[in-house]
């Protein structure tokens, strides 16, 4: 979808309006669900989608979808960028943009704490393609800096990162990668385009888990990439409609209707995240936090020049946190000990830093050191949602003080 003056208008209203038109044929208000797996055409197309194009008519529902489209037009407008493709899972559109950028003989730099899936695919599978991966702490440019070669293709930058909520400088790393001809790569799942745009600050590729804060309600799965019409033009075709990770239009549909209140969410979640956050920094059972809106964060700085809203993500490191963890999987009331994250409902997960880092990240020397200074033996992972406040901090004390 390119640029138009739908960018002028705020983003609330990008986030009701944006992609959603009235059914022409019932004048229905809300999108429909398209569920269809082909569709009936009136003049002769290929049978091949290498010649299709991006606003040609729906053949195939692998190739494009009326529901989805929607989604993907939404979220190109809160992104702020030219164009979106959707597929089935973050994972799916991870995947499918590293796999169709990349070939035997390029160099990826990427971050060496981010999701452990995205992790482990570049650490064990793409080096099986002869593509060679450096992992660095892209929280500190300088190391970006000095990985990059001459065949340097990408940049993968995960911000703030997974579990530990380190941050990368989006707009420096995105000249870095620009310097030697490469592209950057932002996987933006955490922060969610309320809080972080990276297209305007010159990254090339914006990622997302349209599971996590996109969706909010813990009930579909999706991924979507973002980017320029010219640079997706090639993960449309090979990572879309080749790979075949595609979004169901049922969980299109539900992404499109918990897109709607994202700004409204995202406010929601900072506002409850600020107070829990201040109150675990004062806990007794509490020895180490990391929060972006505190300025206790080593990059708090940097956080109030990237970032619009500090989101909902909180990282927490408690004395004994293997056993803390047995017995909040049996006395927590109000928070549900699960994975995931982003949903309405609030998350709390043990993330030991032993097994992370052997079989994620496989971090050793000063990585290791670097890594364990944030998140020490294990860090607790917050996603913290929208019900009272003075519930979840209760819950939280009646566990870490028993």
């Amino acid at each position: 979808m390119a640029r138009d003056n739908s960018l002028l208008r705020g983003v609330s209203t990008r986030a009701v309006h944006g992609g959603e038109r009235p059914d022409k044929e019932t004048g229905a208000s809300s999108p429909s669900i398209v569920m269809s797996s082909t569709f009936v055409v009136d003049a002769p197309l290929s049978f091949s989608a290498e010649s299709r194009e991006h606003d040609a008519p729906y053949v195939y529902g692998r190739w494009g979808n009326p529901t989805v489209r929607q989604l993907e037009d939404k979220l190109t407008l809160l992104e702020e960028g030219e164009a979106c493709v959707c597929f089935a899972s973050g994972m799916a559109a991870t995947s499918a943009l590293l796999l169709s950028l990349l070939k035997h003989g390029d160099h990826v730099i990427m971050s060496d704490v981010n999701y452990p899936g995205t992790a482990e695919l570049a650490r064990n599978t793409l080096p099986r393609f002869g593509i060679e991966v450096t992992t660095v702490d892209s929280g500190q440019t300088e190391q970006v800096a000095e990985a990059l070669r001459p065949n340097t293709r990408l940049v993968w930058i995960e911000t703030p990162a997974n579990p530990i909520l380190r941050l990368t400088d989006i707009r420096v790393t995105a000249e870095l990668a620009h310097s030697v001809g490469a592209e950057l790569a932002v996987d933006s799942t955490f922060a969610s385009p309320i809080a972080t745009r990276p297209i305007t600050l010159g990254a090339d590729y914006v990622v997302h888990s349209l599971t996590k804060y996109i969706g909010g309600h813990g009930d579909a799965m999706g991924g979507a990439i973002i980017g320029s019409k010219a640079s997706l033009a090639r993960i449309d075709l090979e990572g879309q409609v080749h790979l075949g990770g595609i979004i169901s239009p049922f969980n299109a549909w539900l992404i499109l209707r918990g897109a709607a209140t994202l700004p409204l969410r995202m406010q929601a979640h900072e506002k409850n995240a600020m107070h829990i956050a201040e109150f675990l920094e004062q806990h007794p059972k509490v020895s180490s936090i990391r929060y972006p809106g505190l300025a206790s964060h080593p990059q708090h700085e940097l956080a109030c020049r990237q970032m619009d809203n500090f989101s909902g993500m909180i990282a927490i490191q408690v004395p004994g946190g293997r056993d803390v963890a047995a017995r909040m999987m049996q006395e927590l009331s109000i928070f549900h000990y699960a994975v995931s994250l982003g949903h309405h409902r609030s998350l709390i997960f043990w993330i030991g830093t032993e097994d992370l880092v052997k079989n994620s990240f496989k971090l050793e020397g000063k990585a290791l050191a670097d890594y364990r200074a944030w998140a020490g033996d294990g860090v607790f992972r917050l996603s913290i949602g929208l019900e009272d406040v003075e519930d979840l901090t209760a819950d939280l004390d009646q566990v870490l003080s028993g």
